[in-house]
């Protein structure tokens, strides 16, 4: 029993050896290259696969940065971070660039058949284009045209990795370093741009402040001398209306008295002017200072005194006519 217990033992062994030999199983989205003596032989998805024992392998893989001996290759889409690189401007300034590269493999065949090192060479040729983009363009140029240098860099892999079965999705340059020297330039001449567009903006700032100011004040002088004018021309309206309405009340009182004196047969202008001939003698009269009087001495101009007050007032007024003396030119 013992002698028969051994070779059973080995058996199983052998059979537990062979089953792990011919059982495979591949995740999702992960893929085997299966050779038979060295040759390709099929390609074995994700899931459950038997390959023969001893005469079937799978294919291992020698990538930069992957793990030594890996056999199931991913489908999914991959990022390779790559270190800052010394990148020399058009106007010759040394800068340093990291990016990071998002690639697929879309042809597993190709992507092990037709490089030896797919993501070594996949570094290589995005530092190259790199180098070549950036190269062009001035310092100024590269650090405001991101967008720009991302795009050529990813046409340009996506042309050199395709023969390799490999898609190239995005690159993404994440930092442009330029040197301390040229740093503290740059930021001293965006100080100074700055500074001037603050200038500028506070000039015109000042220059549509004076405007609007000066607008409203043209605005409130034009208001303004239009008022004036309108309380003028009402003021003048209103002073020779009120001249009128005076003037038109007084002559129909002149003419009422004097029709009331008269009888409607004097003449108003004349009781006018006999009316002010007495308020001036009323007034020479009532004067404190008077020293002198002064008598008419001509009859004639006696007698049209006393003829006018006689038609004024249709009374007889009984006169003595002064004779003229020595006397009576002055008197104290």
């Amino acid at each position: 029993m013992e002698l028969l217990l051994i070779p059973a033992l080995f058996l199983a062994v052998l059979v537990l050896i062979i089953a792990a030999k011919a059982i495979r199983i591949v995740p999702q989205a992960n893929v085997l290259i299966i050779e038979r003596l060295g040759k390709f032989d099929r390609l074995a998805a994700s899931g459950l696969n038997i390959i023969t024992p001893f005469l079937d392998r799978p294919r291992s893989i020698y990538w930069s940065g992957m793990r030594p001996g890996l056999t199931q290759i991913d489908l999914r889409e991959q990022f390779t971070d790559l270190l800052p690189q010394p990148v020399i401007t058009r106007d010759n300034v040394t800068i340093m660039v990291d990016s990071v590269i998002y690639w697929q493999i879309t042809d597993p065949l190709k992507a092990v058949y037709e490089v030896n090192d797919l993501v070594g060479g996949i570094i290589q040729l995005t530092i190259t284009a790199m180098r070549n983009v950036i190269g062009e363009l001035d310092l100024d140029h590269a650090l405001s045209s991101r967008d720009t240098i991302n795009s050529k860099l990813r046409g340009i892999l996506d042309d050199a990795t395709h023969k390799w079965g490999v898609k190239v999705t995005r690159v993404e340059l994440k930092n442009i370093n330029p040197p301390e020297d040229v740093r503290i330039t740059m930021e001293k001449q965006m100080t100074a741009e700055r500074n001037r567009r603050a200038t500028v903006l506070q000039a015109e700032g000042e220059k549509q402040a004076a405007i609007m100011r000066a607008e409203g004040e043209k605005q409130a002088a034009i208001t303004r001398a239009e008022g004036e004018k309108q309380a003028a021309i009402l003021q003048a309206q209103g002073a020779a209306e009120a001249r009128l309405t005076a003037a038109t009340a007084e002559a129909e009182s002149i003419r009422r008295i004097a029709d009331g004196i008269t009888g409607g047969q004097g003449n108003p202008a004349q009781y006018l002017i006999m009316m002010k001939y007495i308020e001036s003698l009323r007034e020479m009269s009532r004067s404190n200072n008077a020293k002198v009087v002064f008598m008419p001495v001509e009859t004639s101009s006696v007698l049209s005194s006393i003829g006018a007050f006689k038609e004024v007032f249709g009374e007889q007024i009984e006169t003595r006519v002064p004779v003229e003396s020595p006397r009576l030119r002055q008197g104290v």
